[in-house]
């Protein structure tokens, strides 16, 4: 924080003060039912404090995971809060999180994510070009070792590696297809194999 912001938290710091001690010093008859609805008032204010505080991690606690039926041969993830498919894959053994974009031709890595998976970033050539909603990004082809998600591994998998900035991979249609079945239904996104 700036001092220009301490000295604004400072001044209404005060406000607040001289708004609660007139509270209570207007009316001194009823000092302790005042003290009582200030008690109730600090509890409030405590619990939203910490109720956004904590939201993310209660709502990763109450918000479905994807599920991976072996069995089945099958995988089901959720529709997440903000309407979109996420999912979990390791890359080269690596946990990394995709989103799903059926209107993305390949599979497309953040700088990040290609690092992580064990890409080298310096070997990297950016040759190719991609139309995205932020315009024209150059991309690096490159070849996964592996891919797996849950029971299913593919092995020397096509993706490119995005030279701008992504929070999230995204998961195509040329990984996509490898499955039999893809179907939305009842806000669960289901693979098949």
């Amino acid at each position: 924080m700036t001092g220009h912001e301490y000295g604004r938290l400072a001044y209404l710091g005060l406000l607040a003060l001289a708004l609660v001690l007139w509270f209570f010093f207007r009316d001194r008859t009823r000092l302790g039912l005042k003290l009582q609805y200030l008690g109730v008032w600090a509890l409030i204010l405590l619990g939203a404090i910490a109720a956004v505080g904590l939201w993310g991690d209660i709502r990763q606690t109450v918000m479905p995971q994807q599920a991976v039926f072996a069995e089945d041969g099958r995988v089901a993830l959720p529709r997440a809060p903000d309407g979109h498919y996420y999912v979990s894959l390791d890359l080269n053994g690596v946990p990394t999180r995709f989103v799903v974009d059926t209107g993305a031709t390949g599979m497309v890595l953040s700088r990040n994510d290609a690092e992580r998976a064990g890409l080298t970033p310096d070997q990297l050539i950016f040759r190719g070009q991609a139309n995205t909603a932020n315009g024209m990004v150059r991309t690096a082809p490159v070849r996964l070792e592996s891919v797996g998600l849950g029971p299913f591994t593919d092995r020397n998998v096509r993706a490119y590696v995005n030279e701008g900035e992504m929070r999230t991979s995204l998961l195509g249609m040329s990984y996509l297809q490898r499955f039999d079945r893809l179907e939305i239904s009842n806000g669960q996104l289901i693979l098949e194999r």
